[in-house]
């Protein structure tokens, strides 16, 4: 019986625009494809390894033709919306008490800040969690095993009773592997809100 939801933030709360920001990058950094060492750097960047300072001066470094502004955009270009309806959702959950929640999810410093300037209910939202990890604040990051077991484990979770939801295939997967329920949401067909109904047969 399931009695731990842990959320993605992602595409599951927040609406984001991956295409469209890959595309924008290309189109800025003037390339085909990111380099190993650029994706590298993102996600030393999003395990909190290295500062914004030494992140924002990796790109100026690269593409000096670029300035810091044009860095903040092209990173924040993902960041959409947060429909309000999907904080009602679970704050009822959390009103309910009949389940521990947690959100996990890859992140970074210049993302959250941008959500904190821009979603007026960040706080809000935030307070509904139980637990609240962001991958540049624990150090790890999906779809790595570390960052599952130490979710498991920091809050004495049996992996059977847990479902985790995440728009991103390769995370689900990893977390199955552990015996962790999964649901790998399509954000264009398919709405959070909507959990007890699509995944009826595990509660």
């Amino acid at each position: 019986m399931i009695n731990t939801l842990i959320f993605d933030f992602g595409d599951v709360f927040i609406n984001l625009d991956k295409e469209g920001a890959m595309n924008h990058a290309l189109e800025l950094f003037k390339l085909d494809t990111f380099s190993e060492e650029m994706i590298a750097f993102n996600s030393l960047y999003e395990q909190g390894l290295i500062s914004t300072e030494e992140f924002i001066g990796f790109y100026l470094e690269n593409f000096p033709d670029l300035d810091e502004e044009d860095v903040l955009y092209a990173w924040n270009f993902i960041l959409k919306d947060f429909p309000k309806y999907r904080l009602d959702f679970i704050q009822e959950l959390a009103s309910e008490k009949k389940y521990k929640l947690i959100l996990l999810s890859n992140t970074n410093t210049l993302h959250i800040d941008w959500i904190k300037n821009n979603v007026s209910f960040y706080e809000e939202f935030k307070n509904c969690f139980d637990v609240f990890y962001l991958s540049h604040e624990i150090n790890l990051r999906k779809p790595n095993a570390d960052i599952y077991q130490f979710v498991l484990s920091k809050n004495n979770l049996t992996p059977e009773t847990c479902l985790f939801i995440d728009d991103t295939e390769e995370n689900t997967k990893a977390a199955s592997k552990l015996d962790i329920h999964t649901w790998n949401i399509n954000p264009e067909t398919e709405d959070v809100i909507n959990l007890f109904t699509i995944k009826k047969e595990l509660f």
